[in-house]
Order: structure tokens, then C-alpha cells, then sequence
């Protein structure tokens, strides 16, 4: 029977995850359109301010606001109650430890959306902020250690991104119902797509560490910089920018289907239980 004294933290959940879903669906969009145009992919900063010019975007700025805040709040609620069942262990806590630190993250972004609205013009980017953070750690005593360990952490969270998106492990959080499973390849792609991105910013912050220039650090516009200057870097940026229209699918999914074991109860069946059963069906 699911414990109702938790069912108060649901909202959070769904306005948490749905702000997610906007974030990476105004980055995606405004890039493949900037692309469409002949110009470079954006960054998560430069991406928002361009939302401060017009009353809708103004009303998007807003929702992406409160959207960060709820996530922040829900991940604070979910580490402390372990509304997920990850456990005390060394393993569970670490997963709980990583939700508060993209709770702190998402926050982030919310409070960038805040300054749009209420403060007037951004500064232009995230790359820059994130440039001023590394060079101030930089200059502590071990800085670069900080930043490079900093740097492998990020690496080894894509990557971990990128082993649940390929070994399909979100499945055993995600209601079964017709919409999951006919859109569970789109679901996979767009966590691969994020798990890419965020390896490579950690790649990023691991050879700015490297090189002790601070300026080799950076976010998503920076990761985006950094792919087109591969071979055929603008059709992987295309791609990636596709497979993160896939992860804003992904967060509506988790803010309308989410099974938070703790509220909902042990007794609903995954998307992955359905896939599964389906497999053994048609095995026979």
C-alpha cells in the first residue's frame, strides 16, 4: 500500500521533472533553429536570455522558474525520505548524495531564469559564469586537482547516464501504459543524448584542470563548441541536439509517469515488467 503521509511530494515531482523537460526543449530547439539559420548551436544561458525578448518567452522564463525550484525541492525531499528505496548502503547513498547535487544544479539554472525576469539582461552565458568559477578554485591551494576530480566525477556521471540509457534501467521507473512503450526508443536516445553531453563538459573541466587555463571549461554551449569542431561536427550537433529534444521527452514522461515506490506503492507495473513480459510472450 503506498504511504499516503507522502503523497504531498508528488506535485513536486511532476512540476520538477516538467521545468526539466522545458529547459532542455528551449536549448534543443533554439539550437537546431540557430543551426537551421546557419549559426551555432546555444547554450543553456544563451538560450534562456533570448526568451527575456518576447511576452510568451517571458512566460516560459517563468514556468522554467518555478519548474527548477519544485526539482530542487523534490530532490531535497527524495534524498532525505528516500522516496525511491536506493537504501542506506554505500551505493544508495551515493545516488542520494547525487540528488542533491543536480538539485543544487537545476537550482541554479532557476535562479538564472529569475534574474531574466525580474533583473534584467544576462550576462551572456553560462560559459563565462562557469569560466569565473573554475578560475577561482583554480587559484586555491590544489586547485587544479579540485577541478580535474571535479571533471571525473562529470565524466563518470554521463557515463553512467549512458550505461542506464543503453542497458534501459530507467524502465523500472516509468509507469507501462501505450505512450511508454511506443515512445521507449525516443526515452533511450535522449538519456544516451544527455549522458554524451554531460561526459563531455566533464571532459572539458578535466582538461582545463590539465592545462591550467580555466578558460577550457564549460557547459552545454561550450560541450556543443567542442563537438562542431570534430569531423562533421554539425551533423553531431544536430544529432545531439534531436537526442536532447528526446531527453525533454523524457523528463514529460517522468513528471507524468514516474513511480515513486514510497507514494505509489510496490504494486504498479513497470514499463520494464511489460516490456519484458512482451519479450517472453513472443519468444514462445
Amino acid at each position: 500500500m503506498p504511504n499516503s503521509d507522502f503523497s504531498w511530494s508528488i506535485p513536486f515531482m511532476r512540476a520538477g521533472y516538467a521545468g526539466r523537460g522545458l529547459v532542455y526543449l528551449v536549448v534543443a530547439g533554439f539550437s537546431l533553429y540557430a543551426i537551421w539559420l546557419g549559426g551555432q548551436a546555444e547554450g543553456t544561458s544563451s538560450a534562456l536570455e533570448k526568451l527575456e525578448n518576447t511576452t510568451w518567452g517571458m512566460v516560459v522564463l517563468f514556468l522554467i522558474f518555478l519548474g527548477m525550484v519544485a526539482y530542487a525541492i523534490w530532490r531535497l525531499i527524495d534524498a532525505i525520505y528516500d522516496l525511491e528505496a536506493y537504501g542506506s548502503e554505500a551505493k544508495g547513498m551515493i545516488a542520494r548524495t547525487g540528488m542533491l547535487v543536480t538539485g543544487v544544479i537545476h537550482l541554479a539554472i532557476g535562479i538564472s531564469a529569475f534574474s531574466l525576469l525580474f533583473m534584467g539582461g544576462g550576462d551572456s552565458g553560462g560559459g563565462s559564469s562557469i569560466t569565473g568559477a573554475v578560475a577561482t578554485v583554480m587559484g586555491l591551494p590544489a586547485g587544479r586537482w579540485i577541478v580535474g576530480i571535479v571533471g571525473l566525477i562529470v565524466v563518470a556521471t554521463g557515463a553512467y547516464y549512458l550505461h542506464k540509457a543503453w542497458k534501459e534501467k530507467y524502465r523500472a521507473h516509468i509507469r507501462a501504459n501505450e505512450f511508454t512503450l511506443r515512445w521507449n526508443f525516443m526515452l533511450k536516445a535522449g538519456l544516451g543524448a544527455q549522458g554524451l553531453v554531460i561526459a563531455i563538459i566533464g571532459g572539458l573541466f578535466v582538461y582545463a584542470a590539465w592545462r591550467a587555463n580555466a578558460s577550457e571549461a564549460g557547459g552545454v554551449g561550450e560541450a556543443f563548441d567542442w563537438l562542431t569542431a570534430q569531423p562533421y561536427g554539425q551533423f553531431l550537433v544536430v544529432v545531439v541536439c534531436v537526442g536532447l529534444l528526446g531527453f525533454a521527452l523524457f523528463c514529460f514522461v517522468n513528471a507524468a509517469y514516474r513511480i515513486i515506490p514510497k507514494a505509489d506503492g510496490d504494486d504498479i507495473e513497470t514499463l520494464g515488467a511489460r516490456l519484458e513480459a512482451k519479450a517472453r510472450q513472443a519468444a514462445r
